[in-house]
């Protein structure tokens, strides 16, 4: 059952997935919120772990940085242990002055300067977008907890340090909310394989200001975005993969 990049046996992972990038950030998750927690990977040391959250069993796996590295966990996860939705849990770089330092984003869509989309349709662009249901669910758990999110579109790019210094300024324009690296990459695998997945961001750098959380802060900080994730799960009715 084990795949190249995931040592688990068969049942170990949930229907539902949480991803963080930083697997350090999968074992906070698994300790700060589950219950019964236990790892079921640990591969490269990129974590995955299953317990449950107010009786619902959940899963968290690292999915390390970058779209082909986010391809490789999310493919094997849907066509190897079954799992059907996908939640990425992340960080990003807030574009516009009205997006603030530990914002929490619902990225409906994703524009990104990677091909990996357009390989799987034909050449042609691929509409990257949220699944409906979980983002609307994740609108709604915002709302019941009173917590002001953004929803709207981000831009997963390939390079961490861009050398097309003017595009910044271009997405900001076109009214996208921050960059990431890996969200537009999962909505193509999930579309690909029939899963549901969805983005949800927490800000971490500004890219006009310069403010920045430290990596202690990135790791540690980004309960209440942990917390919209797992209010999304409970709501997914529970199957077995």
């Amino acid at each position: 059952m084990a795949t190249p990049h995931i040592s688990a046996a068969p049942g170990d992972f949930a229907d539902v997935v949480l991803m963080p990038g930083d697997p350090l950030r999968a074992r906070y998750i698994s300790e700060r919120f589950l219950t019964d927690a236990r790892g079921v990977t640990s591969v490269r040391n990129m974590f995955g772990f299953t317990g449950t959250y107010q009786g619902r069993r959940v899963s968290v796996m690292g999915h390390g940085m970058g779209v082909p590295s986010i391809s490789i966990y999310a493919t094997e996860l849907i066509n190897v242990y079954g799992s059907k939705v996908l939640i990425r849990v992340g960080s990003c770089g807030a574009l516009r002055t009205d997006v603030k330092l530990r914002d929490v984003i619902v990225a409906t869509g994703a524009g990104t300067d990677s091909k990996v989309n357009r390989m799987r349709l034909m050449g042609h662009d691929f509409p990257a977008v949220a699944d409906f249901q979980l983002a609307r669910w994740a609108m709604e758990a915002a709302e019941r907890r009173g917590k002001a999110v953004r929803a709207g579109a981000v831009f997963t790019s390939d390079l961490f340090y861009h050398p097309q210094e003017e595009l910044n300024a271009k997405l900001e324009k076109m009214g996208v909310l921050a960059i990431e690296m890996e969200v537009a990459g999962l909505y193509g695998v999930a579309a690909e394989f029939g899963a549901r997945a969805l983005g949800l961001l927490t800000v971490s750098d500004h890219l006009k200001s310069g403010e920045a959380l430290s990596p202690q802060d990135r790791q540690t900080s980004f309960d209440e975005m942990i917390e919209l994730a797992l209010d999304v799960a409970l709501k997914v009715p529970a199957t077995t993969p």
